[in-house]
Order: structure tokens, then sequence, then C-alpha cells
């Protein structure tokens, strides 16, 4: 049984419709104690539905039904207010700027725990269980390149491609937009 902790935030509104997209981000932040209280903080004007700490522990901010302010400035297959149409998950990480590391395994099982459970509710297509950088890869890198798409796909939610052999660098990781080189 999924076990859920309540966390209210202030930052949300109205939706316009049920969710039918999912978004996964990283906190960003250096630990997770500030990256929750940045979440619940009425003058930050940003939120999320659920934060995932690294001990598997999952706190809901928001509301399902309601319009969390997670996403920013994006668009994804022609949506553009991608937080009217998501559910926001943050998954604590201090991500590059502060440490970048692994999801720990008891992380990543709750992510994969909580997907299930959300999408018993909602109509989710694989195709929109996105990370923040696909709806805006012009500002954002979260969850990043250690996060598990592929475990995540394998267990039936979210996509996995295989990167062209001519993507991957020499150590194996797939090489960021226009790292390709010279041939």
């Amino acid at each position: 049984m999924l076990v859920v902790r309540d966390a209210p935030s202030p930052n949300f509104d109205q939706r316009r419709g049920p969710p039918d997209m999912l978004v996964l981000h990283y906190t960003g932040m250096p630990a997770a104690d500030e990256a929750i209280a940045r979440l619940r903080d009425p003058e930050a004007k940003v939120s999320a539905h659920y934060v995932v700490d690294e001990d598997g522990t999952i706190l809901r901010l928001v509301a399902e039904e309601r319009r969390a302010w997670h996403a920013g400035r994006g668009s994804w297959q022609g949506e553009t207010d991608c937080n009217a149409a998501s559910i926001g998950i943050e998954i604590v990480n201090p991500g590059h700027e502060f440490g970048y590391r692994d999801f720990p395994g008891a992380q990543i099982d709750a992510v994969i725990s909580l997907i299930s459970d959300i999408r018993t509710r909602w109509t989710i297509p694989d195709a929109r269980i996105i990370a923040h950088s696909d709806l805006a890869p012009d500002r954002k890198q979260d969850p990043g390149e250690r996060f598990p798409w592929k475990r995540l796909a394998s267990l039936g939610h979210g996509l996995w491609f295989e990167p062209a052999p001519e993507r991957i660098d020499a150590l194996g990781a797939p090489l960021a937009v226009g790292d390709e080189g010279l041939g």
C-alpha cells in the first residue's frame, strides 16, 4: 500500500480539465527540507503535487485535482500550459548545480509506485510521462541523465528508446544535443 503524507502548499489554482500528463523533476537544492520549504512558501509561487525523498517518503503538497505551479514556461505535444495538464513530481536530488548524484533505489521504487497509483485515477499515456527538460529543453535539465527512464519504461510507465550509436560518447553515455563532435 502506498503511504503518502500531506504537507499542503498554498501554491495552486484551478485546473481547466483533468490531468493527462506527468512531469518529473529533481528538486535541485542542497537539501530536501529546503526544497520542501520553498515549494510550500507562498512568496515563492512554486509548488508540485508530490515530493519523493531519497528514503522513499512521499509528500503530497497539492491535490491532483488542482493546478500546481511546477512546469513553468514550455510545451509538450502542443500543450503550452503544462501546469494545467500535468501532475508534477519533485524527486529530491541536489541536481547538477549542487552535486548531482544517482537516485537511491528506495526513492525510485517510491516514484514508480506513485506513478502506478496516479495512473489508476487518470488517463496518462506513456508519451506524456516526461522530464521537465522535455517540455523546457532550453532552460531545464531535470531530472537528468541519472534518472532511470529505461527501468521506468520497462515497468510500463513512459517510453524508452536506445540512443543511436552516433549519439553515445566513449563512456557509453548519451551525448547532449550539439555535442556530436566533428565525426
